[in-house]
């Protein structure tokens, strides 16, 4: 479906050790389109490097969703990795005023968005029915009040041993990184990094030696590198 908005295209590509395309599409500002299963805003696809549908895919040969849809129900996931702790996809999505989100999207399951959230509407009034219902996933870790992430990676590196399996948030608010300590699956601390002292962090990597490379997101930003804590 087209759409002439200009906000919330989340858009992230991760290929997973099967060669399979995951793709993260936001609900472009129309939250209802997340709900619907035969449109693209507001979801997860899934598909393979030459544009077709794998067979494996929870809906495909079902007349109940288009073919290439993983989940649904998704606000605004602009990041994505594929983690190689669970072996499995997690997104990180905007929320409105808090809600901000780590999900790991799973095959044929819907998110919520935007009958459920952790967040509240700009103007302050509840979203949907709350934060719970029957049928529809919780995330891994939610964040209110929101710091907006961006990009994210996992810690595989050696330079920084002790931060091994760690989740990296880029965020555009307060302009941090969120270092996030996992323990079987699950977010068990969190430590913010560089508040206000770089800009917003749009993106983060980890390099092949270990080492940790941002990008800002300003009208002078730039490519950082952090090699030590020191």
């Amino acid at each position: 479906m087209k759409s002439s908005s200009s906000v919330h295209f989340g858009s992230r590509i991760v290929i997973s050790p099967n060669r399979k395309l995951f793709i993260t599409i936001g609900d472009r500002g129309d939250g209802d389109r997340a709900q619907n299963p035969f449109d693209h805003a507001g979801s997860v696809l899934r598909i393979n490097t030459d544009g077709s549908s794998p067979s494996s895919n929870p809906f495909f040969g079902s007349k109940k969703a288009l073919p290439e849809i993983w989940s649904i129900g998704h606000r605004n996931p602009q990041g994505a990795i594929w983690n190689i702790v669970t072996e499995s996809l997690w997104t990180l999505s905007h929320g409105a005023q808090g809600g901000d989100e780590i999900t790991q999207p799973l095959a044929g399951k819907n998110y919520g968005w935007p009958i459920i959230s952790y967040g509240r509407h700009y103007w302050g009034a509840k979203i949907g029915v709350g934060t719970h219902k029957s049928g529809l996933q919780q995330p891994i870790y939610y964040w209110d009040p929101s710091i907006a992430p961006s990009g994210f990676a996992i810690y595989s590196g050696d330079v920084f041993s002790k931060w091994k399996g760690n989740l990296l948030v880029g965020a555009l608010k307060h302009e941090l990184i969120s270092r996030l300590e996992l323990k079987n699956g699950k977010i068990v601390s969190e430590e913010r990094l560089f508040p206000n002292r770089f800009g917003r962090i749009r993106d983060i990597r980890v390099g092949s030696k270990g080492h940790i490379y941002f990008l800002t997101d300003e009208t002078d930003g730039g490519l950082y590198k952090i090699s030590s804590l020191d």
